[in-house]
Parts: C-alpha cells; sequence; structure tokens
C-alpha cells in the first residue's frame, strides 16, 4: 500500500476543518428540542460519504432517527468491511462546567495532546472516530487502493440505546451482509501504548420512582410523622451495595464470569500507574468491589451506579418541604453472560422489596444490552493488530473495556458477524463530560491505521 503520510500531510487541515464543521451540529438525540440538528448531521454525514468515494449513499428512515447508509462494491467476490458509527452525541450539560462553548470547536494544546485537541460535544464519541473511517476511504479510494468492499452504517440513536437499529438490521440482512463488522467508538491505553478493545460490559438502564404522601408537606407539620421519600430512597440506594461493594441484588452474580488467575495476570501486565490515575481524577483514593484491582473493577466486573438523583426543593434560598417523590436514574453495566432483562427483573424485584410501608416504588426500565467478547485469534483481529504494529511500531494489547456498545451482541445475533474494535480515543478525552476532546494526533492516527486494517484483513482472507 502506498505511504498515507504523504496524503495526511496535504490533507492535515482539510480533515481537520472537515470534522469541526460536523461537531458544530447540536446532534443530541436525548433532547427533542435538537431534532432538526439530529437530522441535519445525517444529511451531512450522508454527504461526506458520496464525498470520500461511496457509489451510493442513502438516509434510511426509521421509527426514530434515521440511519445513513452507504457501499463502495468494487467485486462482490472481495471481502466485505462493514463500518458501524454514530452521528449522535450526548446532552452538554452541565453547560457552565465547559471552559468553551460545547458546539463551538477550538483547539487547544493539553499535557497529554501537546499538539493540540479538538474541543467539542461529540469529538471523540464518535463524530471524530466515526470521521476517520470516511477519511481513510477518501485516501484509498483517491489512490485506488482500496482492496475490498466496504458499507457504512452510521445511526442516530446510539446516545439513547439504538431502539430502531435492531429493526432495521433485522430487515437490511442482506444489504449489510459482510465479513467483518470495523466500529471505533472505544479507546487504547495511551498514544504509546496501542491496544484493541476486545471486550465490552452490558448494560441495564432503569429509573426509578419512590412516592409518598399525596401532595409535598410542611416538614415542620408533619416531619417524623409521615415517610419522606427522598430519606427513603437514599436508604434504599445505600442498601444496593454492602460493606465491601458488592452489590446485593439476589441472583446478580449468578451468571458472572470468574477469570482465571492466569487471564487476570496477563491483564495485569497492561501499563497502569495508580498514582497517575487518581492524579488525573483529582482523588486521594480509588473505590469499589473489595479483592479486584482498579483495571478490574472497570472492565471485567459488574457495576451498579446512580446517575442522577432527585426531588424536593432545590431552589435558591429555603423551602420546608418534605416532596411526594423522589427519583434517581441507575445504571448497572454487565460483564459477559449476564442477560439485561434478568438482571433488570432481578432489579426490580429487589429494589421494591426495600421499601417500607408508608411509600409506593415504580421501576421504569430505559434501555440496555448485551456484553460482548471478541477473539484473538480470527483473521480480523489477526489484521488489526498488524496494522497497528505498521503505524505504532508496537504490537497492541488486548483489552477489554468498561464501557457498553449493546449493538455489538445484536450484530453478531442477526448478522452473524464478529466485530473489531479499533479505538483511538484515551480515557483522558473526558467523553459523556464536559470538556470532551479528541486529539488530532489521534484522530489522524485513526485515519493513517484504518486502511491498512483493510489491506492485512485482505490478505488473510485469500
Amino acid at each position: 500500500m502506498q505511504d498515507i503520510s504523504e496524503y495526511l500531510v496535504k490533507n492535515k487541515e482539510r480533515f481537520i476543518n472537515e470534522l469541526i464543521h460536523l461537531l458544530k451540529i447540536p446532534s443530541v438525540s436525548a433532547d427533542p428540542a435538537y431534532s432538526q440538528d439530529v437530522i441535519n448531521a445525517s444529511e451531512a454525514v450522508k454527504a461526506s460519504l458520496l464525498e470520500a468515494g461511496c457509489d451510493t449513499a442513502e438516509i434510511c428512515e426509521t421509527n426514530g432517527y434515521p440511519i445513513v447508509y452507504g457501499e463502495k462494491i468494487i467485486n462482490p467476490e472481495l471481502p466485505t468491511v462493514l463500518v458501524y458509527g454514530h452521528y449522535d452525541v450526548q446532552p452538554a450539560d452541565p453547560i457552565d462546567l465547559w471552559n468553551s462553548p460545547p458546539f463551538e470547536p477550538i483547539i487547544k494544546s493539553t499535557d497529554i495532546h501537546p499538539e493540540g485537541a479538538i474541543f467539542a460535544r461529540g469529538a471523540c464519541d464518535d463524530k471524530g472516530q466515526m470521521y476517520m473511517h470516511v477519511k481513510a476511504l477518501e485516501f484509498m479510494v483517491k489512490t485506488n487502493q482500496l482492496p475490498c468492499n466496504v458499507k457504512f452504517m452510521i445511526e442516530g440513536e446510539e446516545e439513547v440505546g439504538s431502539e430502531n437499529l435492531g429493526t432495521f438490521v433485522a430487515e437490511n440482512k442482506e444489504k449489510l451482509a459482510n465479513d467483518i463488522i470495523l466500529i471505533s467508538d472505544t479507546g487504547m491505553i495511551a498514544n504509546n501504548v496501542p491496544s484493541i478493545t476486545t471486550g465490552l460490559r452490558g448494560l441495564s438502564y432503569v429509573e426509578v420512582e419512590v412516592t409518598g404522601p399525596n401532595r409535598d408537606l410542611h416538614s415542620g407539620l408533619y416531619g417524623g410523622a409521615v415517610a419522606n421519600p427522598i430519606n427513603v430512597l437514599a436508604k434504599m440506594i445505600a442498601a444496593l451495595h454492602d460493606e465491601n461493594n458488592h452489590i446485593t441484588i439476589p441472583g446478580f452474580y449468578d451468571k458472572v464470569e470468574e477469570l482465571s488467575k492466569e487471564e487476570r495476570a496477563e491483564m495485569a501486565k497492561a501499563p497502569f500507574s495508580l498514582e497517575n490515575y487518581k492524579k488525573a481524577l483529582d482523588i486521594k483514593a480509588v473505590y469499589g468491589e473489595k479483592g479486584y484491582t482498579t483495571n478490574e473493577r472497570n472492565s471485567i466486573r459488574p457495576t451498579l451506579d446512580v446517575n442522577g438523583i432527585w426531588g424536593g426543593y432545590i431552589g435558591a434560598g429555603a423551602k420546608t418541604v418534605i416532596a411526594s417523590k423522589a427519583y434517581a436514574k441507575i445504571s448497572m453495566r454487565l460483564v459477559p453472560n449476564q442477560d439485561w432483562k434478568e438482571i433488570t427483573n432481578l432489579f426490580k424485584t429487589h429494589f421494591e422489596s426495600l421499601a417500607p410501608e408508608g411509600v409506593t416504588v415504580k421501576v421504569t426500565p430505559h434501555h440496555g444490552g448485551q456484553g460482548y467478547v471478541t477473539p484473538i485469534d480470527n483473521n480480523a483481529y489477526k489484521a488489526a493488530s498488524k496494522a497497528y504494529e505498521t503505524t505504532f511500531g508496537k504490537t497492541p494489547i488486548p483489552q477489554r473495556s468498561g464501557g457498553s456498545i449493546p449493538i455489538v451482541s445484536l450484530f453478531e445475533q442477526e448478522l452473524k458477524s464478529k466485530t473489531i474494535l479499533m479505538g483511538f480515543g484515551l480515557d483522558s478525552d473526558a467523553i459523556h463530560s464536559p470538556n470532551e476532546h479528541f486529539g488530532v494526533w489521534n484522530y489522524l492516527k485513526g485515519i493513517e491505521t484504518i486502511p491498512y486494517f483493510y489491506q492485512y484483513f485482505t490478505e488473510l482472507s485469500k
């Protein structure tokens, strides 16, 4: 393959400016106020696929936001790679914690990204990483070096659970037929320590509502005599973990895969500084399930976390009130073999059992998905590893991630395809948080590395 370095140097500024244009579109799928912006983003993605060299690209309507599909078929006898990504982004809240407006991208140098990083919502998750694949295709098409067929499926509902993706995949199996699925919605250990994600956790996301009296009450007249839903909710949440930070839901761990000492020892070989980890987060100590390391807690062990809690009066000044209702949003990250629907039901049963008389409890499931482990002995993984070796000069480390991409297990179920997760982001990129960013070096390195995956995968598939 012709060296891509010269092409990158020549087109660097254009590649950055095109991504900035896409990042300016506030495609927040969770908020209906941004619905037109999400649509605008889908149209921008379609245009970019056509400009990059796809023979066809279309906006496929769903019951929610559309899916953008594009393809470049050079020979049906050759392997086909299906690229998945998403153009929707998380809400930018809390806005006041951003150092610059979330949808006005700027490039700033940081300690980790001295060459500069693009600060904007969606920069790393997932517009920047998705767009690497578009520009990699452009390079291969413009230089007549595309070695196989490529298809793109870019959706607009990943951040809200991909509710309509399953239906689209089930109804378009022939259109989406492929030999391997390629996704860049994960990260790597460090810029000088490349890694390939080989495992993802599943997810169960619920909202809980605790109701006490039929109206807000005066805390002087009724305090101590009526159950306070906020107090009750706090106690119920606290009861979900024991003194060892072990989740107390009966049956929760029944199907949890216990890795062998040998497997855990292999994981421990990945470079990790606990002191740097704490420093980066400005914390004095780590916290989690007893008996496991920090890297094990956030990758091979299930978790339960409160993502939001509210109720009562939170305005300026004081209002002495016992709220009628209290709410919380709770997510559970699951490991392979844990079924998210089963876990959701176990949570519901247990949480309702924790409620004292005097309140009622409602548990509303939002979305979820299964965990996934990809094999490291197939041609696709070997091709990805060789691609990283070519551009980084190092063999990448296989690493399980604590994050969730629920649709990966769906793809294997419906399309019978394995998935390779080639992420170029870093843990420090603040995805889902204020000041999200993506290193310019990482963005360009992804564009440089991806074409080699196509080359090596095609060669190994012969």
